[in-house]
């Protein structure tokens, strides 16, 4: 998969958030979105993600087979993000959201609901209603949803919030395990959630 965006801009009424951005980024490649509080990293991710329409640019996504550019309206499909602004349905058990997230976004191969619980230490609490979880188990969960949904794209935004030490090593494991031949994009100045992303975007650049 390549993803490639183009004189990327976005503008709130008169005030330009970010100008300019040029970046190719390719399978097998991890990536930090870097800059200030208010640089625009979260609001970059959201129009990547597609939540979000940018103000001039453009966005492609391309197959590196055939180089078939995707319909924009299909991207969707190829982009799974987890972020500390995203709501779960906390009405749901971890069992029971789990498995309406899958029906949208498909589970990656050779895995299961009950696997992706045992990776995560959730099994005490998987029958529980995830409005009665920990922030720290809620951020397991997000982090679970989108990292082992089948798509060639992982945004994770602030990826530790709420996690203890116990949780970070999880975080990096997940990582490791499943985002290395895939499009992983982080937003952090944590060196600890980006300390493994062989390309970094500074947001400062772009002003």
């Amino acid at each position: 998969m390549i993803l490639s965006i183009e004189k990327l801009g976005k503008r709130f009424n008169r005030h330009w958030i970010f100008r300019g951005i040029h970046q190719v980024f390719q399978s097998g490649n991890a990536y930090a979105i870097t800059g200030s509080n208010g640089s625009g990293k979260s609001t970059l991710l959201q129009i990547i993600a597609g939540a979000m329409q940018h103000s001039e640019g453009t966005i492609v996504f391309k197959e590196p087979l055939d180089s078939k550019e995707i319909p924009a309206e299909k991207h969707f499909q190829y982009i799974s993000i987890a972020a500390p602004y995203l709501e779960l349905v906390e009405e749901l058990s971890l069992q029971e959201f789990l498995a309406f997230h899958f029906r949208f976004k498909g589970i990656l191969p050779n895995q299961s609901i009950a696997s992706i619980i045992q990776y995560i230490g959730l099994q005490a609490a998987t029958n529980q209603q995830i409005r009665y979880y920990s922030s720290g188990m809620k951020q397991r969960v997000k982090l679970a949803q989108a990292i082992f949904s089948n798509t060639a794209i992982v945004l994770l935004d602030e990826p530790t919030t709420n996690l203890d030490l116990v949780g970070i090593q999880l975080y990096h494991h997940l990582i490791e395990q499943f985002c290395k031949e895939r499009i992983l994009i982080v937003c952090s100045n944590d060196e600890n959630e980006i300390s493994f992303c062989n390309e970094r975007l500074d947001m400062a650049n772009y002003k």
